[in-house]
């Protein structure tokens, strides 16, 4: 996978818990430009990957901005950026991908809850140079967990925006963002922030009469499968379309660790089902999906893509596109 050298410019506190992290290209060369809803992936010096949406107003080639929290179970990538990183340092990403594109539409709600607001905050920025109508409702636990607060309090002129302390009894758990009961033709829902926040806004969207295919979420944690004591994993195979040679992918391994052991490049990088990295296409056999970045419209629609990192399969055989 392609790499871009790019140097730490600025850090900056967010909030409580999170820091800002500009980077910039080397002299003389530019950055890919991006849209909202994009990430990329760093590769620290510890050689760990990991992935982090691209926010503030997109399309910039001069810098990249991502935020990142210090999160306490962390498995040694926050870690790492707060206790660890320097100006100045050198670093290497990727370019940029985007898997959670804004869609056109009439008009917006943005629901970010904690870290997930920086995507969204790149989308308001985008519908802000738009001129597009809509709304973002911004929930911290407290209000001093509130991260780019000088753009927020900045306002913008085409939507408004809206914090929710869940200390002072503004939670989507207690009161239903405003907006939420009022699905309408032509406007979309976009979700951010941890799985459990994302999953009961979801439902509470259904409820209220919002279509599936209007409501778009990104996640930062691979969601929980509740797999039944039941159920026995089985061997299944994996076939090439190129080469038509198969290989046995056993109920501890992935397929990518498999496909990798007989030389063939996959593109890895969470290996958690997150960042859409090894989404392969699926030419027959029915996968089991087991990844957060397709929506259940993508994993239940007739163009299949697996990701090779965490999915399985329901078929004996699988041929996929490489």
């Amino acid at each position: 996978m392609e790499k871009l050298a790019v140097f730490v410019d600025a850090l900056s506190r967010q909030g409580e818990h999170c820091i800002a992290v500009r980077l910039t290209p080397e002299p003389g060369k530019s950055l890919p430009a991006w849209e909202a809803g994009a990430h990329i992936d760093l590769h620290l010096a510890n050689g760990l990957i990991r992935q982090y949406s691209l926010t503030g107003p997109p399309g910039g080639t001069d810098h990249y901005l991502i935020c990142v929290k210090n999160e306490r179970d962390s498995r040694g990538g926050s870690r790492y950026l707060h206790n660890e990183l320097r100006l100045g340092q050198q670093m290497e990403i990727s370019p940029p991908r985007n898997l959670f594109p804004l869609e056109e539409a009439d008009s917006y709600l943005l629901i970010a809850g904690g870290i997930g607001l920086t995507p969204l905050l790149a989308m308001a920025e985008e519908l802000e140079r738009l001129k597009q109508p809509f709304e973002l409702r911004y929930y911290v636990k407290r209000r001093s967990h509130v991260i780019f607060r000088e753009r927020l309090d900045n306002h913008f002129a085409y939507g408004r925006c809206h914090v929710g302390s869940g200390c002072e009894g503004r939670s989507p758990r207690t009161a239903l963002p405003e907006g939420l009961a009022q699905p309408a033709a032509g406007k979309k829902l976009y979700l951010c922030g941890p799985e459990a926040f994302m999953s009961h806004i979801r439902n509470r969207a259904l409820d209220a009469g919002w279509r599936s295919e209007d409501i778009h979420s990104e996640s930062f944690q691979p969601r929980a499968r509740n797999i039944p004591c039941t159920q026995i994993e089985h061997d299944f195979t994996v076939t090439l379309k190129s080469s038509g040679m198969s290989f046995t992918v056993p109920p501890d391994k992935t397929i990518a660790a498999v496909l990798q052991e007989h030389g063939v490049d996959v593109p890895l990088s969470c290996e958690m089902g997150i960042c859409g990295a090894c989404l392969t296409p699926v030419l027959e056999g029915k996968a089991d999906h087991r990844d957060t970045v397709q929506s259940e419209t993508e994993k239940a629609g007739h163009k299949q893509q697996i990701t090779l990192c965490c999915s399985r399969s329901l078929t004996g055989n699988l041929v996929i596109d490489l």
